[in-house]
């Protein structure tokens, strides 16, 4: 049975930001069901590659099927792009010439009955992108205290009636499926206003809490610099304002020579810029893709390009290759000609 095609969002605009050449290698950290992917592969072909990671296994599998005729162009991993440094390692894939986050949720997860991003669903209290992992939706639900999980709804979820949510929430359960705890959110927070359902900040918060989101997109914003060639190119989507905050501070941040505090009378930072501002407004859909792909009308894309001498870039690379967290997740460098591979793939670019 083919996989429901998912439709890419701003797919055009990502192209022009990665600014993609034929021969490149890419990497696309949020893989789905390689929609993004595929316009990329038709890009760099011929010689061309790319890296393909996502934490959902069903992702990889459909992104398999959906890429059949570029197999020998891509290499799509089952990981969590939280350890994106140690898979480029692992597999001898870098310098890059760009990176993709396309963050959120693909329409092959929401669509999907049985995992509980959705409250259109009755589906277990589950959420979790890979489902090896041990946390899940519904142990936060059940046995999260008032203080704590109201937290959570206020911070991940921004939603206003946070407190009223978390009280009814400790009173009713255990709540055990998604339209059970959708239903309880709505009588709390009222009837939908507007686009939104009354349930879509909570379940957010949720989503987010059990994946740890937020804490593994800076973590990888930071290994994807690392990662890039010079003038690689790293393009982000976000959708919604906790995701694009992190992101727009982020590049921001490593735009600057100097991150000191403004009333300091002089730089002790010794922050170096290592990024350049590509668009310093944020990039929106068209009215015409909104209408063709109502999720896409919240989807924000930043880019920047990656700062470096060739040299400075390579002793980079080094320090990495032989850091504690690259040996014990991406075995290091396995031998002495890895590394000289790496400096020579440097010279050349």
């Amino acid at each position: 049975m083919l996989t429901p095609i998912h439709i890419p969002v701003l797919v055009d605009r990502v192209l022009e930001a990665l600014a993609v050449q034929p021969g490149g290698r890419y990497i696309d950290c949020t893989l789905g069901s390689g929609g993004h992917a595929l316009a990329i592969l038709e890009r760099i072909s011929p010689g061309g590659k790319l890296l393909g990671i996502d934490a959902d296994p069903k992702a990889i599998a459909a992104a398999e099927q959906r890429l059949e005729d570029y197999r020998d162009s891509t290499l799509l991993i089952n990981e969590n792009f939280v350890n994106l440094a140690a898979i480029c390692y692992k597999y001898d894939f870098l310098p890059v010439q760009g990176i993709l986050f396309d963050l959120g949720l693909s329409s092959l997860q929401l669509d999907d009955a049985g995992r509980g991003f959705s409250f259109q669903h009755e589906a277990p209290l589950d959420m979790r992108l890979n489902p090896d992992q041990q946390l899940t939706a519904a142990e936060i639900v059940n046995t999260y205290p008032e203080v704590q999980l109201a937290h959570l709804i206020k911070i991940y979820g921004e939603e206003r009636q946070y407190r009223q949510v978390a009280r009814h929430i400790v009173r009713e359960r255990p709540l055990k499926t998604s339209l059970e705890l959708a239903r309880l959110i709505e009588r709390v927070v009222g009837g939908r206003k507007g686009k939104l359902h009354p349930a879509t900040k909570t379940f957010q918060a949720l989503r987010i809490a059990v994946n740890q989101e937020l804490e593994h997109l800076e973590s990888a914003l930071r290994q994807a610099v690392n990662i890039l060639g010079s003038r690689g190119r790293l393009v982000v989507i976000s959708y919604h304002s906790l995701d694009d905050r992190i992101v727009k501070q982020f590049m921001q941040r490593e735009a600057k020579n100097c991150i000191c505090p403004p009333d300091l009378p002089s730089c002790v930072c010794g922050h170096t810029a290592s990024l350049k501002l590509i668009n310093k407004k944020v990039i929106t859909p068209s009215r015409a893709e909104v209408q063709t792909n109502p999720r896409s009308r919240s989807a924000r894309l930043r880019v920047a390009e990656r700062l470096s001498a060739q040299d400075e870039h390579y002793r980079i690379i080094e320090r990495l290759g032989f850091s504690t967290e690259i040996r014990e997740h991406g075995n290091g460098w396995k031998k002495p000609a890895s590394l000289e591979k790496i400096r020579q793939v440097f010279a050349a670019a």
